[in-house]
């Protein structure tokens, strides 16, 4: 039921507000290349348009241009049929700073596929608003693009058939396609004045952000990247599961030994994910513009879900996981403020832990066990003190919405007479049910428990913008 009242209240009530239109932007930069921009942004990012939509109008369009930036390095880097040669493809991506960044008619005809591939033919339309950027923000978007690419173009010559060689690579192939990006968004938020200066130099837990999901990532994207041949789970992890040798072991749909020895593999690399988890937490706890927290909340809230199907889970090995929409309308609506975030985080963390124990107890010997519940232990930890406090606000607003609900039954019934005494509850129970239903969509629970929270410190853009 909190998925339905989430996902109507996403949809229709409270849904993530574009930025775009704001005077600031509009005068600012051509309006057709930035319509291009926003038509693109949407075409070529499942996830992160409407996130990066809400951001403050002095921001949004810095991290918007950051996002296709490196989109179209990314589309470059993932095309293999494209360059007659390795030795070509890394010229490209070495002086993709230069060339896309510096030439305001650069363009690359006939690389990538469907909409990156207009992304790329079409990028002077990205570089006109790319160029009326402030200096700082074109300064960290040309930096991070070079030392992006430079990595990118390290890995080229590997072969990823049978996925990266040991958790080391695993992690530098994440820290350059991944750890970068959370690093090029701090110094952009700082840039904008929106965050504290102290925030560009958190190199460490920018980069923990970005391993987090980019693990994530790879871990549900198990099947897809072994059919492209292009793969990322380590070596080191999967061959001391794997009977075959091969990546593609796990994928045996019929092979028993095959199932429980992928489930190994996967909770092992799952756990691996899950610690990350106390370092993306103390990021956002340092966050202080409450649109710029939800931007980096919301891919994180996301993950953690994920990761809590792909546990354990060996349709991994089959097809694609995914949270349902219900569930991501909810995980949204709850990632106003720090004490929503740490709840999710909470509930996920438990989840799996549940999981765990109870695949034990039905005979699966997992190696990864005693690691697995001390991960989940450490965020469950770290994130009681927010859940319990929100969990007993929440009941209390509940209670109240609860009465008000009935008191508006009993009014009605009361303002309806004549009727019978069946027809007079079953009213009541009506329109206590819509009035409760109503207020949970308008978000009233939220809105008291965050009045009334002193556990947060976020602010909107306009009062620090104020304030300064």
């Amino acid at each position: 039921m909190d998925e339905v009242f989430s996902a109507i209240s996403l949809l229709y009530i409270h849904p993530l507000k574009s930025n775009l239109s704001h005077d600031f932007i509009t005068s600012k930069f051509n309006p057709d290349d930035l319509a291009f921009c926003d038509e693109i942004l949407c075409k070529v990012s499942r996830s992160f348009a409407a996130v990066i939509r809400q951001l403050p109008p002095t921001l949004l369009v810095d991290v918007l241009i950051f996002y296709l930036v490196l989109r179209a390095l990314d589309t470059v880097e993932d095309d293999m049929t494209y360059f007659t040669s390795n030795e070509t493809k890394v010229k490209v991506l070495q002086s993709f700073h230069k060339t896309a960044l510096l030439d305001p008619k650069w363009k690359m005809m006939g690389c990538g596929e469907g909409d990156e591939r207009r992304l790329l033919e079409e990028f002077p339309k990205c570089h006109s608003v790319y160029a009326a950027l402030p200096e700082g923000s074109r300064r960290v978007i040309s930096d991070i693009t070079q030392r992006m690419a430079t990595g990118m173009a390290e890995f080229v010559d590997k072969d990823l058939g049978q996925g990266t060689t040991d958790i080391s690579q695993y992690n530098r192939y994440c820290h350059f396609v991944a750890g970068l990006v959370g690093e090029g968004l701090s110094r952009l938020f700082s840039v904008s004045g929106l965050e504290e200066p102290s925030l560009a130099t958190e190199l460490y837990l920018s980069d923990q952000m970005g391993l987090f999901l980019q693990k994530t990532n790879i871990i549900r994207d198990y099947l897809e990247d072994y059919v492209d041949g292009r793969a990322f789970w380590p070596q080191s992890v999967w061959k001391k599961y794997s009977l075959s040798g091969d990546l593609g072991y796990f994928a045996e749909p019929t092979a028993l030994d095959a199932t429980n020895a992928g489930l190994h593999c996967l909770n092992e690399l799952v756990t691996d994910a899950l610690e990350l988890v106390p370092d993306c937490l103390a990021y956002l706890s340092k966050l202080r513009c409450s649109e710029v927290f939800r931007f980096c909340a919301i891919p994180q809230v996301m993950a953690i879900a994920t990761l809590d199907k792909c546990y354990h889970n060996p349709n991994v090995f089959t097809g694609v996981v995914k949270i349902r929409k219900g569930m991501s309308c909810l995980l949204i609506n709850n990632t106003t403020d720090i004490l929503g975030v740490h709840g999710i985080f909470h509930k996920f963390a438990n989840s799996i832990m549940k999981k765990a124990q109870s695949v034990r107890k039905g005979g699966f010997a997992d190696p990864s066990f005693d690691r697995t519940m001390k991960a989940c232990s450490t965020i469950i930890e770290l994130t009681e003190a927010e859940t319990k406090k929100g969990f007993t606000q929440k009941s209390l607003v509940n209670s109240s919405i609860v009465a008000v609900s009935c008191a508006a039954g009993c009014l009605t019934t009361y303002i309806s007479p004549g009727v019978s005494k069946t027809s007079t509850v079953t009213t009541a129970a009506l329109a206590s049910f819509g009035m409760y239903s109503m207020l949970q969509m308008m978000g009233w629970p939220r809105k008291f428990i965050m009045s009334g929270s002193a556990s947060t410190s976020l602010m909107p853009a306009s009062e620090l913008c104020k304030d300064e």
